[in-house]
């Protein structure tokens, strides 16, 4: 059998730790797999007497853990540390510039300082792999890269955050509002103390970003995301929703656009129950890819958590093991196109719109008249009073088909009226 493939790990929280324990669990079988051992020589973290549940005695320590890259019994630095500058993306640098191989699961790095990287990586001839910063252990990256690599990808779409997940379906099942729902999920570890990335839409964003450079051979640009949460979502819209038959889910969605444009976005969307993504609930990814050949394409598993996405990064250690250096993105990094970003104005579809009202006469009519000068058919709308808030009353609306701009439009015309308790939360109908 070869040499091993020597490992440097930095980063020993809940993935990192994860990831000793499956190599020391399943070593023998990720040997027999990747045709030679792969072994961790060297590790680093912020506090060397950190009980971990993992034995590190039998490898070396560095304080400093940019000094992995240069030791000259490594083959590889596994980035588990997190961030997307600092400490992880000097670690990144200094690994590729000496000739060191990367595999990492960090998201925001990528999403980020993607480009950048794969360079480094082709430059000088070795593997970034970062299977693990998107959907955990779910091998979606691969099955962009590999298994529909010879498929023009239409779109791209799916839920990509469990706690957001989590989150809505437990308000589906339960009737709980968004704020007890989330406390619960913190105490139960599905979301952090500080749960702004999550809520907020960003980590989804940041997967969603490096999904469309995947998919449609694309300079990595998140920047250009749309980014929407779910911390304005209600019990209300979700009960609405399911009488209209939809779930509400946080969906991250990508394609090119007519003009030849890069839409992304990530947003609170109603999902028809025929839909596979509706079933996705709890703490669960799912994406949907569309190729032109192979048709709809669905990924689904544990999003998050050490096992899955120790997995997931130890099946990026594999592929380097067997001799895969391909272009990280796919398409040599020169290659990559700079897609302009899409105009979301000029996409037709249905929306849903929820507005918080005064109780008083004439908020229909001045609300009917907005979407009326804006352009925007009503399929349906429904009014809730809700006397214990003092007098408030919940509209929600479903438009017939039609431009996004026109709904903008509509909405511009309301801001700033008096008759608006609070800003309206729009969602689109997936379709």
């Amino acid at each position: 059998m070869a040499a091993p493939l020597r490992i440097a790990l930095a980063g020993l929280g809940t993935v990192g730790a994860g990831l000793v324990r499956l190599i020391e669990s399943n070593g023998a079988l990720i040997a027999s797999r990747a045709g030679r051992p792969v072994e961790i020589v060297a590790v680093s973290a912020r506090d060397r007497s950190k009980n971990r549940g993992v034995d590190i005695s039998g490898y070396a320590w560095e304080d400093d853990m940019t000094a992995l890259a240069a030791r000259s019994d490594v083959d590889v630095v596994v980035e588990l540390v997190g961030g997307s500058d600092g400490p992880a993306l000097a670690t990144a640098r200094h690994a590729l510039k000496g000739g060191k191989a990367l595999v990492t699961a960090n998201k925001a790095m990528i999403a980020h300082h993607g480009l950048e990287l794969a360079e480094l990586a082709e430059a000088n001839g070795v593997a970034l792999r970062f299977e693990a910063a998107v959907a955990g252990g779910i091998p979606v990256i691969k099955g962009l890269r590999e298994g529909a690599a010879a498929n023009r990808i239409e779109r791209i779409y799916g839920i990509l955050n469990g706690t957001c997940n989590y989150i809505l379906s437990t308000m589906e099942q339960t009737g709980r509002d968004f704020g007890e729902v989330l406390k619960e999920a913190q105490e139960l570890g599905y979301a952090e103390a500080d749960p702004t990335f999550d809520v907020e839409g960003v980590d989804a964003a940041h997967k969603l970003a490096i999904l469309a450079a995947l998919a449609f051979g694309a300079k990595i640009d998140f920047a250009a995301v749309d980014v929407g949460g779910i911390g304005r979502v209600r019990a209300a819209d979700i009960a609405q929703a399911e009488a209209l038959g939809y779930r509400i889910r946080l969906i991250g969605m990508a394609d090119v656009d007519d003009q030849g444009n890069l839409f992304q976005r990530v947003q609170p969307c109603l999902v028809p129950h025929n839909n596979p993504l509706a079933a996705v609930d709890g703490p669960t990814n799912a994406v949907v890819a569309e190729g032109n050949f192979s048709g709809r394409l669905l990924f689904q598993g544990a999003g998050a958590g050490d096992g899955p996405t120790a997995s997931a990064v130890a099946a990026d250690l594999v592929d380097i093991a067997r001799g895969d250096t391909g272009a990280p993105f796919s398409v040599p990094a020169a290659e990559l196109a700079a897609f302009a970003p899409a105009d979301a104005g000029h996409r037709t579809g249905r929306t849903y719109l929820r507005f918080v009202v005064a109780d008083r006469p004439g908020v229909l009519a001045e609300i009917a008249a907005a979407m009326r000068d804006g352009g925007v058919s009503i399929e349906s709308l429904i009014q809730q009073g809700r006397p214990e808030e003092g007098g408030e009353v919940l509209v929600a609306m479903v438009t017939h088909e039609g431009p996004e701009a026109n709904v903008a439009k509509a909405l511009a015309l309301l801001e700033g009226s008096a008759s608006l308790a609070e800003a309206p939360l729009v969602m689109r109908l997936l379709g």
